[in-house]
């Protein structure tokens, strides 16, 4: 065993790794989630959205929302449906608990593979997760997305890029807006510093896609940029806002 498999088996020791979903320490010791949780939370399975990979049963090609809503991104996909993790997700961002992105950015690169193998999605150049603004990065001490992103980039050998997007303009917590809101709320809100962009294929890392707000104002800027492909993927993704 190696000296950092040691050192993580020490630090479990001592600070036992938390179970993303119960919240309890994890059983067996050294897993990443609960044996008897891992089923809970609900997966995205079947038929999606061929635009944000919402389930969409057999009710069409599109979700109501991407039916409605045009979007600056090409294609994204998701782990879980929002209602099945939304406890988990809470005390992810907000209640110190990094090492959930162990499990979730696993299930995430699982994900990511099998659309690839699928065709739904293209295996991108690269992984860049969605910047926060520098007083939530300061308030909460970490990027949430980051960890998933580094977490994904481990397992598949993607290269994590997270020096091509960046957020210079603190936006509204958006919870409850409604679309025109969000919208405007995320207007010069993200800027691509540099050229590293052109003619690459980017897929975007984020906790939660709702209504795709966030990912259109990121893929805007990416493909002003020179960005051939953008796509997203997330943890979880929440029930269509335009049914």
């Amino acid at each position: 065993m190696s000296l950092s498999s040691w050192k993580a088996r020490i630090e479990d020791l001592l600070y036992p790794r938390r179970c993303p979903v119960c919240d309890r320490p994890v059983r067996p010791f050294g897993a990443l989630v609960c044996r008897d949780c891992e089923a809970v939370p609900e997966k995205i399975t079947g038929h999606t959205c061929a635009r944000c990979g919402r389930p969409v049963g057999a009710r069409g090609e599109y979700c109501p929302d991407c039916g409605r809503i045009p979007h600056a991104y090409d294609r994204g996909g998701a782990v879980f449906s929002y209602r099945s993790v939304s406890a988990g997700l809470y005390r992810f961002k907000y209640g110190g608990r990094q090492e959930y992105a162990d499990w979730y950015g696993h299930l995430m690169a699982l994900r990511l593979r099998d659309l690839v193998r699928a065709g739904a999605l293209p295996r991108p150049d690269f992984l860049v997760p969605v910047p926060l603004s520098s007083r939530r990065l300061k308030k909460r001490g970490y990027n949430q997305a980051l960890l998933l992103a580094r977490a994904m980039s481990r397992e598949t050998g993607i290269p994590l890029k997270t020096d091509v997007l960046a957020r210079v303009r603190d936006t509204l917590p958006m919870k409850d807006m409604p679309l025109p809101d969000r919208q405007k709320n995320l207007e010069r809100a993200f800027i691509v510093p540099g050229n590293d962009v052109r003619l690459k294929s980017i897929m975007l890392i984020d906790d939660i896609y709702t209504m795709g707000t966030t990912v259109d104002a990121c893929a805007e800027v990416l493909r002003k940029a020179g960005a051939q492909t953008v796509c997203f993927m997330a943890l979880a993704i929440g029930e269509s806002r335009l049914c």
